[in-house]
């Protein structure tokens, strides 16, 4: 059976990378693997499998870091509170766009929404000795996991595939009644699947929240990146749906990355809400002889981790998030051509044979977007995965997620115009090779 790639070839690099079974290959694995088969065979790699914006900065943010620098900012310590020009334009941001009101105090520049979870999950587990571990509502990012596994701290998950509506709020209270979650967390719209969580399915985290006194982490990486619906016009609804509106403790992580193409400055707001801040938790007082979460947050997790976050990209952030409030730069405007990518990328692997694994939000078709979920009749993740490297195509298995569904995850953000007629004519080899 003749392949794009040598089958010899993708079988020994993996073996040279010592992976066993390639379902659990990490992403950077499998990108350092799709490189060297692409270096090694001459032949051109699909690449799918990193999550990486493909789009240029916002000029927004870059002309605003320029001048900063030229003004000889780089020579000095940020404030570890953050830039105060940033924290009152992420409060207006959250406004403009989800409708809550969240105190400028509260909105804390981070190294990205990564540093933004690492200290959110650190801190809500030093709030109660009883509560040690961490509830992920998967599939999920599988880096925020790993984040647990270095602190060496507990986590449970479920997969929401089967959970959705009336259903969530049953599971989610199964393990809340146990008493030992500090904290839920979840993306939305959902990395990997692209699933967005409904009111009805955020107002039962928020309702279940409250009742056992649980801090609910919302990952926003991809704001308001559900394009069914127009969220890209500030102080007016529609806005971003968000657990805010049910429960009084959360962390909303807010990143430059996505929405803004701005990932390699490494920026990102954690607003803490106003409640959450400003409470007291008696493993906290104990471990650090007084503080709220929010200045426990700060002062002692954050400063500890990096004295404070790139003095430049915080005034890049600010100028972005003042220019969205103010409608003058349409960010979602920028970032649409994911949906349209998702939608070509989409229609030809159904074309020949394959699957939408995540297909639907509570009866209305999946949004097209950043990322989306395929699987192919009567293969599992793991041979699938494999298989399609050597068709040269990368991407990553729902495995590595949380996910219990067979198939891959598919990114679409280094996708070139060339390559839709390469993947067509992969695929068709591929489903005829299987039929």
């Amino acid at each position: 059976m003749n392949t794009p790639i040598d089958r010899k070839l993708i079988d020994a690099l993996i073996k040279d990378f010592g992976i066993e079974d390639f379902s659990q290959a990490t992403i950077r694995e499998v990108k350092a693997i799709a490189a060297k088969a692409e270096e090694l065979s001459g032949v051109e790699f699909i690449k799918m499998e990193m999550g990486v914006p493909g789009l240029p900065p916002s000029s927004v943010g870059v002309e605003a870091e320029i001048e900063a620098l030229e003004k000889g900012i780089a020579s000095l310590y940020p404030d570890i509170n953050g830039l105060p020009e940033l924290k009152q334009e992420a409060s207006r941001f959250v406004k403009a766009f989800i409708d809550v009101e969240i105190a400028p105090e509260g909105c804390v520049p981070v190294t990205g929404s990564m540093q933004g979870t690492f200290a959110s999950f650190l801190t809500c587990l030093q709030c109660d000795e009883r509560r040690d571990t961490i509830l992920f509502i998967d599939p999920g990012f599988p880096v925020q996991k790993q984040q647990i596994v270095v602190m060496g701290k507990k986590y449970e998950t479920f997969d929401v595939y089967n959970y959705r509506g009336d259903k969530l709020k049953e599971k989610l209270e199964s393990y809340l009644k146990q008493g030992n979650i500090a904290a839920i967390i979840y993306s939305n719209p959902n990395n990997p699947s692209w699933i967005c969580l409904k009111e009805e399915e955020l107002r039962a985290i928020g309702e279940l929240a409250t009742q056992y006194d649980v801090i609910v982490l919302e990952d926003l990486a991809y704001f308001a990146m559900d394009f069914r619906k127009d969220l890209g016009t500030p102080f007016q609804p529609p806005f971003q749906p968000t657990v805010a509106r049910y429960t009084d403790h959360y962390v909303l992580l807010i990143s430059g990355s996505k929405a803004f193409s701005y990932a390699g400055q490494r920026i990102g707001v954690s607003c803490i809400s106003n409640k959450l801040y400003h409470r007291t938790y008696p493993g906290l007082t104990r471990r650090y002889h007084g503080g709220t979460f929010g200045t426990v947050f700060v002062h002692r997790v954050l400063y500890a981790l990096s004295s404070g976050t790139s003095h430049s990209a915080q005034y890049a952030m600010a100028a972005m998030l003042k220019a969205a409030s103010d409608g003058r730069y349409r960010f979602l405007d920028e970032v649409k051509v994911y949906g349209e990518r998702a939608k070509r990328l989409k229609d030809i692997f159904l074309r020949h044979g394959f699957h939408l694994v995540y297909d639907n939000d509570l009866g209305d078709p999946i949004a097209d977007g950043f990322y989306f979920t395929i699987g192919y009749p009567g293969m599992s993740s793991a041979e699938l995965v494999k298989e399609l490297m050597y068709y040269g195509v990368s991407a990553i298995s729902l495995v590595t997620t949380g996910s219990s569904q067979q198939g891959l995850r598919a990114c679409t953000s280094f996708i070139q115009d060339h390559q839709y007629k390469l993947l067509d004519e992969r695929m068709a080899l591929f489903n005829h090779e299987k039929d």
